[in-house]
């Protein structure tokens, strides 16, 4: 892989780092809240409860975040793909994709995907919220979530009726100079498309750089900035290493967790709620191996039923991501790193000051569009990349080129989580369905003839050479659906797996509380009803602000 070198040099910095973190492993008989999982909401949430004075037990099956593979913001594809930082799951074979099998890398360290993701921080459209208040969830609208989506950042670019400016985490508009990145945005400018400053503003359409977890030269995790603040507050203690194998319910009622720790079961109660945010797919498990679930589903695997929900596990959603590849006639790709002594030289030049390629996740342009006029709103998402992306970044490129990767932002097709067993340890079945719903297939292709037009405008001419994927013989919409079924990957955008609302398949409240249950809260993308419009750590982050004025103001 690309950073290969580089993570191998700091390994054993890394190694040495996460040893000396201490493990706290001590008998907990009660605690005002216990959240599970330390990802972006369990963090934000941990902090906003501390905040307030709460006492707050947060526990996490993975562990410390303070490695130099997740701090350098160049190497994201390495933590990514150790089983060390991400659960490494695989979906079922996906009947429309031809049987493949997709990786769905999630993490498990604190931090949660926020330390193991490409870094780009979107909120999603106006009219996703404006869909979700239209489902009943008045709360939900843009006019609701806007103050909550100001109060997490500090944006680069200062405070404004859209933005926050006093926020915990630095959001910053990428810098990047690499001339592709201008000459990409010039030509969707040529294409017709609108230029956009600023996507997370009044309006999200059009073409530019985006927004950025990225903060002097690394990663911006949720971890580092609302997690590691809140651990100087006596009345929070983070478990790491600590897996959840069961929720404890008195009747209806959640009074805490069955956790190990150090191989010893250890019962966390908690005197006012359980708090799930392990994410749309460790979240549906561990209330479906709880006994909270489908009742057919939980008696064929031998587990006694709590309560019958059965949109527990279901309307699984995820961007479908195409791209378009072309080899570029420049130096200014990442392949000139490839070399050896050019990755250990800008290595240790990120190491010593923090500057250099490294300190860029060369993720940071890209835009929002319709795919037609009669569409609503922008339906599609990109992101443009100076390399080859093969194989998840496990591969190095073996030329100079660049990519344009595209996904439709409102999938119709709906997947489900499932249990393997009613052993805990057992990863559960995902089976995403994408393209089940042949509109998702229509706007694939859609995908693919916009980002042509746009690759193949002036301002790219200087750089443009052979199109290698799809292939410039590849011009018929039949010869796109068996690309797309053959190469289509995952944005890494799992969500919508425990949905929020009043109908028969909802499985929690406008609240967020669990329908028909007591004590017991659902913080992260699974609450999502629908999915919205990129991608996902900024919504996320939202939901766990939103949620934490729930319980503090209830």
């Amino acid at each position: 892989m690309l950073w290969e070198l580089i993570g191998n040099s700091f390994a054993y910095t890394s190694k040495v780092l996460t040893t000396l973190s201490p493990k706290i492993c001590e008998a907990i008989v009660n605690t005002d809240y216990v959240i599970v999982g330390a990802g972006s909401a369990g963090c934000a949430i941990a902090f906003r409860l501390t905040e307030a004075g709460h006492k707050v037990k947060v526990i996490e099956f993975g562990g410390s975040d303070r490695g130099p593979l997740i701090q350098m913001p160049a190497a994201l594809s390495y933590p990514m793909n150790m089983h060390r930082y991400d659960w490494g799951y695989w979906s079922e074979p996906e009947p429309y994709l031809g049987g493949r099998k997709l990786a769905c890398p999630r993490g498990k360290v604190l931090g949660g995907s926020s330390s193991i993701n490409g870094m780009v921080y979107v909120r999603g459209n106006p009219n996703d919220y404006q869909r979700w208040a239209s489902f009943g969830l008045k709360d939900w609208s843009y006019e609701k979530v806007l103050p909550f989506f100001k109060k997490i950042e500090t944006w680069s670019e200062g405070e404004n009726e859209y933005r926050g400016g006093s926020g915990i985490l630095p959001v910053n508009q990428s810098k990047n100079k690499n001339p592709l990145f201008k000459a990409f945005v010039d030509s969707a400018g040529e294409a017709g498309y609108k230029i956009n400053n600023d996507m997370n503003g009044k309006s999200q359409e059009g073409f530019g750089m985006y927004d950025v977890t990225i903060h002097k030269g690394e990663r911006a995790s949720v971890s580092k900035y609302y997690l590691n603040p809140a651990k100087k507050r006596k009345n929070l203690k983070v478990f790491t290493d600590a897996f959840v194998e069961k929720i404890i319910f008195d009747g209806k009622k959640a009074i805490g967790i069955e956790v190990k720790i150090k191989n010893k079961i250890e019962k966390i109660y908690a005197n006012k709620e359980v708090i799930l945010s392990g994410g749309a797919i460790n979240s549906p498990q561990l209330l479906m191996l709880s006994g909270v679930g489908p009742s057919k589903h939980l008696k064929d695997n031998g587990i006694e039923i709590i309560h019958n929900l059965e949109g527990v596990g279901r309307n699984l959603q995820d961007h479908l991501e195409t791209y378009v590849q072309q080899e570029c006639k420049t130096s200014d790709t990442l392949y000139s790193y490839v070399n050896k002594l050019n990755m250990m030289r800008i290595g240790i030049q990120w190491f010593l000051s923090r500057t250099g390629p490294c300190s860029t996740s060369f993720l940071e342009a890209g835009g929002f569009c319709k795919s037609s006029p009669e569409r609503e709103y922008p339906n599609i998402q990109f992101h443009f990349f100076p390399a080859f992306v093969i194989d998840h970044g496990l591969v190095d490129p073996d030329r100079h080129g660049y990519q344009l990767h595209a996904s439709p932002n409102h999938p119709k097709s709906r997947g489900h989580i499932t249990l393997n067993s009613s052993n805990p340890y057992d990863y559960p079945k995902i089976q995403f369905n994408y393209l089940e719903h042949e509109d998702d297939l229509k706007q694939t292709i859609e995908c693919i003839h916009v980002a042509r037009k746009i690759l193949g405008q002036n301002s790219l001419k200087p750089f443009a050479g052979k199109e290698t994927g799809p292939g410039e013989n590849v011009q018929t919409d039949e010869m796109f659906e068996e690309y797309i079924r053959s190469k289509a990957e995952t944005a890494y955008h799992p969500s919508c797996t425990l949905k929020m609302g009043v109908d028969d398949m909802a499985v929690v409240d406008e609240k967020l509380k669990v329908h028909g249950l007591q004590n017991i809260r659902v913080v992260d993308a699974s609450v999502m009803p629908e999915i919205t419009s990129g991608n996902l750590n900024a919504p996320v982050l939202m939901i766990a602000e939103r949620a934490s004025d729930f319980i503090l103001n209830s």
